[in-house]
């Protein structure tokens, strides 16, 4: 970004830097809070949003595929609603799903992600597709976006919006009566994905390939010290 505005030679990013580290230091020891990172939805906090969809109505279908979908490919908001129709197909194993171009894709080459069968009849994500997609294909929208705005009586509309994507989560979180609701945002899923799948003992490096994160990334570093904060407990068999 430097050279592209224009400036030659390199940014002073050490200066940057120390000063970033000092303004962090000060706030914390005023005893300001950093910044909250989105909690983690978790497979029993999912099947419970799940629940408080109503599945006999197309927005509660179109909700369940996101949920569901945004926690099994560890999804961005952008890379949801981006999502073609076509880019989602069924297989043997379960479904693929191609995300065209994601933050980390800077050539725009593309990725194609492998999501297994479920095992739960409300969070299986091969019955979640079917279900939308019979809603679209008696709405005549056999192409075009996967994930559409409906209206109150369930007409199908345009794209669904990565802002709506936030509100639909955080709804879903009130109504399935998340004690942490009024935190939870879209990026919980993608959060949770990661987490649950550290928690099931994915290596590191399989679930940053699935979720598009950079290799060396912190932050599925920092999901993964959520587990480990607990799971490698010093206090836990001391008997307190």
């Amino acid at each position: 970004m430097h050279r592209l505005a224009g400036h030659a030679g390199r940014p002073a990013t050490e200066s940057a830097r120390l000063a970033l580290r000092a303004y962090k230091r000060q706030r914390a020891e005023s005893g300001a809070r950093s910044q909250r990172e989105a909690p983690p939805i978790t497979i029993d906090v999912l099947r419970a949003m799940v629940s408080a969809c109503d599945l006999d109505t197309p927005i509660g279908r179109r909700d369940r595929l996101l949920l569901v979908l945004g926690l099994a490919l560890m999804g961005r908001r952008s890379e949801l609603v981006a999502l073609q129709r076509d880019d989602v197909r069924e297989v043997a194993d379960g479904l693929e799903v191609s995300i065209r171009t994601s933050k980390t894709d800077k050539d725009s080459t593309g990725e194609t992600i492998a999501i297994p069968r479920g095992s739960h009849p409300l969070t299986d994500p091969v019955a979640a597709w079917r279900d939308w997609l019979t809603v679209l294909d008696q709405a005549g929208q056999p192409d075009g976006r996967l994930l559409r705005r409906i209206n109150r009586h369930g007409r199908i509309g345009p794209s669904l919006g990565a802002d709506a994507v936030n509100v639909i989560v955080r709804d879903l979180a009130v109504r399935a009566g998340v004690p942490y609701a009024h935190t939870v945002t879209a990026h919980s899923l993608r959060a949770g994905g990661a987490t649950v799948a550290y928690a099931a003992g994915v290596p590191v490096a399989v679930i940053a390939q699935h979720g598009r994160w950079a290799p060396a990334s912190p932050v599925v570093l920092r999901y993964i010290r959520a587990v480990d904060r607990w799971r490698d407990n010093a206090m836990r068999n001391v008997g307190l």
